[in-house]
């Protein structure tokens, strides 16, 4: 039986700040949960499941982080509106990406299932690493940690000032999606590259559109004003990257 203390240790998890301190956050359901447990760099804490969930699992019953609890109890526990079979809690992943591949870089996106799209999208990709600006929704926020759909676990998250981030890799190209670039079609891309994704709704600030070197559109067709920040990423991205 789930305790009240454990009840409100784990809500306590959907906090930035007590995430940050215990270097720990929140994953649901049993797809995510079971490609985190298949990754040899993903450390469980405590997972709760139901006896369904552990009927399909029965490997890690026995470890020391195997919680067995109702349904009514994972309802007390679980940020999603419809709990499904097990929440897990694992430490923050500590991914090295070996520096030269292809970046994705996120000015201002807020939106945690906007966040977490395209972390999966630069997954799908083969981008290992994903730089934001300081004002962008949190990578283990539990929405957007649902919306990567295990992707968390692979791709590196790196926080910083864009823009002195930008100036110390002048060597790199920086393709900016925007309104009024080279049209997609006729960018041939060399060399070590990121793609620079704005705000949902202003996109990329102007001091950092300054520094970049390489302002890229989508040609559009119809009468829609933008496109998603993710949809323009796996777009984009489609296209650049070989």
């Amino acid at each position: 039986m789930i305790t009240k203390n454990q009840v409100k240790y784990i809500q306590s998890l959907s906090h930035k700040k007590f995430r940050d301190e215990e270097s720990l956050f929140v994953a649901e359901g049993p797809k995510i949960i079971a490609e985190f447990l298949a990754m040899p760099h993903m450390q469980a804490v405590e997972i709760y499941g139901t006896p369904e969930w552990w009927a399909n699992e029965p490997a890690g019953r026995t470890a020391e982080w195997a919680k067995e609890i109702s349904e009514s109890e994972l309802e007390r526990i679980s940020f999603l509106k419809s709990p499904n079979q097990v929440l897990g809690i694992f430490r923050k992943p500590d991914l090295s990406v070996v520096p030269g591949g292809w970046q994705l870089i996120l000015d201002g996106i807020s939106d945690p299932g906007n966040l977490g799209t395209l972390i999966r999208i630069a997954d799908w990709f083969g981008v290992q690493q994903v730089i934001c600006s300081a004002d962008c929704a949190d990578a283990f926020n539990p929405k957007v940690v649902q919306s990567t759909m295990a992707s968390i676990g692979r791709v590196e998250i790196v926080y910083t000032n864009l823009v002195d981030y930008v100036r110390a890799h002048a060597h790199r190209n920086f393709y900016a999606a925007v309104l009024d670039g080279i049209p997609l079609k006729d960018v041939r891309q060399h060399g070590p590259s990121a793609l620079v994704i704005g705000n949902e709704s202003h996109g990329i600030r102007p001091e950092l559109m300054k520094e970049l070197n390489h302002p890229v559109t989508i040609p559009r067709h119809g009468s829609a004003e933008s496109l998603n920040a993710a949809v323009a990423a796996g777009i984009i991205l489609s296209h650049l990257v070989e």
